[in-house]
């Protein structure tokens, strides 16, 4: 109830608090529905195989309509190749990230490239 709250307070004061490796571990579904969260990101698992297994891609399908049903924004990690970002992108994610489009870096780092951070690591759009 705590942690409720505290991330209520978050949301209401603009803060946009992700649900990381959705679909591992601990962020199971009923964190959906008990917290203010307002980003998905699916598990960099699902999106390894989304290429070469059909149940990933149907997990990664389903998770993408979830997040559009709940009114909150989507990311996929750990993209590593074209495919799965077209695959990616086929499912309707649009925010991904991944060694396809970076090596993680520190935020100092990045900054002094003059790139437009989001994250601490790089991600891209799928428009």
């Amino acid at each position: 109830d705590r942690a409720a709250a505290i991330l209520k307070e978050l949301a209401d004061m603009g803060i946009s608090v992700a649900v990381d490796d959705f679909g591992t571990g601990y962020s199971n579904l009923s964190y959906l529905i008990d917290f203010s969260f307002g980003k998905l990101k699916i598990d960099r698992s699902f999106v390894s195989r989304i290429d070469t297994d059909s149940s990933s891609g149907a997990v990664v399908s389903t998770i993408v309509g979830l997040s559009r049903a709940l009114g909150v924004s989507i990311i996929a990690e750990g993209v590593e190749t074209e495919d799965q970002a077209t695959l990616l992108r086929a499912a309707g994610c649009e925010v991904v990230q991944g060694y396809l489009f970076g090596r993680p870096a520190p935020l100092a780092v990045m900054a002094g490239e003059g790139q437009v951070i989001e994250d601490s690591r790089r991600v891209a759009n799928l428009h």
